[in-house]
């Protein structure tokens, strides 16, 4: 079906949903998986105006985190037999996916939605939404 995934997650509590996904499509043809977390550089806007060095230990500190949690899911994922590529990278999350996607020969997105949480994201769609309508390949969404 789909020989290699794109899992972009925050790690929120539907990724638990999404890895269960993706463990079934292991036993359905699904090689690989990318998995993506952006480091939303949106965030950082509010350390920006620290000192050069205090922004570098906050940014560091977020992408160890990342990656931790990052190398744990990709251990579960292994076990079940996905060869996994783990990709952090900062930026606006949608853009960085569809990015993502477009240079790392994927066949499908899976991703979680939460629904909206918060005004920016009622404003201007979710991370969900943005990647499904930019993405030029197929999208799976596992819902809350």
């Amino acid at each position: 079906m789909f020989k290699k995934i794109l899992y972009p997650t925050d790690f929120s509590e539907i990724s638990k949903k999404v890895i269960s996904a993706l463990k079934k499509m292991a036993k359905a043809e699904t090689a690989e998986v990318v998995l993506q977390h952006v480091i939303d550089s949106r965030n950082l806007d509010t350390v920006v105006h620290w000192s050069p060095a205090e922004y570098e230990r906050t940014r560091k500190v977020i992408e160890d985190g990342a990656a931790e949690k990052a190398a744990e899911t990709a251990n579960a994922l292994a076990k079940a037999g996905l060869a996994v590529k783990v990709v952090i990278s900062e930026g606006i999350p949608s853009q960085e996916i569809l990015k993502t996607a477009k240079t790392a020969g994927i066949s499908a997105i899976i991703i979680g939605s939460h629904g909206k949480s918060n005004l920016r994201e009622m404003l201007l769609g979710s991370v969900s939404e943005q990647v499904i309508k930019k993405s030029r390949k197929p999208v799976i969404v596992i819902k809350r």
